[in-house]
């Protein structure tokens, strides 16, 4: 399986912002952390604000924020909600025009792959994919620093 750019940057934001605790993050910041385009997380940081996975400010003190815990933002979910197509093949999307789909059972096979795929995501929040225990490491990594470190 794979995702788009758009769903990994999605996910990074939100590991990021799950490490950062309370304190607003700015597109900026976690821009320079991943080493990823500013552009690409404004639009990331928009599609997950509108989702109700973050809290976005303006201004002085603005930034973004998880909006609810950790535990509660479930990573099927976003998966979901970032790709909604997760088209793998010609077949299993919208515009499909292979000749072969009416003898083929290609789809079904992946069909069946993806919806295991999504069915495991679905089983993990956000504090699995970062537990307590990892987050001083995960600041480290992302030159994360907060009061207490």
């Amino acid at each position: 399986m794979r995702v788009t750019r758009y769903t990994d940057y999605s996910l990074r934001m939100l590991i990021y912002l799950a490490v950062q605790g309370e304190r607003r993050s700015t597109i900026g910041e976690i821009s320079d952390a991943y080493g990823i385009s500013k552009n690409h997380l404004m639009k990331v940081a928009q599609q997950l604000a509108a989702d109700g996975f973050v809290d976005s400010a303006r201004g002085v003190n603005g930034g973004v924020k998880l909006a609810r815990p950790a535990e509660d933002i479930n990573i099927g979910e976003v998966v979901r909600l970032m790709e909604p197509d997760l088209g793998l093949v010609e077949c299993m999307r919208a515009d499909n025009e292979c000749v072969i789909t009416p003898a083929c059972r290609l789809r079904s096979v992946l069909h069946r792959a993806k919806s295991q795929f999504i069915d495991c995501l679905d089983r993990v929040s956000l504090s699995e994919v970062v537990p307590e225990s990892k987050a001083p490491e995960l600041r480290t990594l992302l030159r994360i620093k907060l009061a207490m470190d």
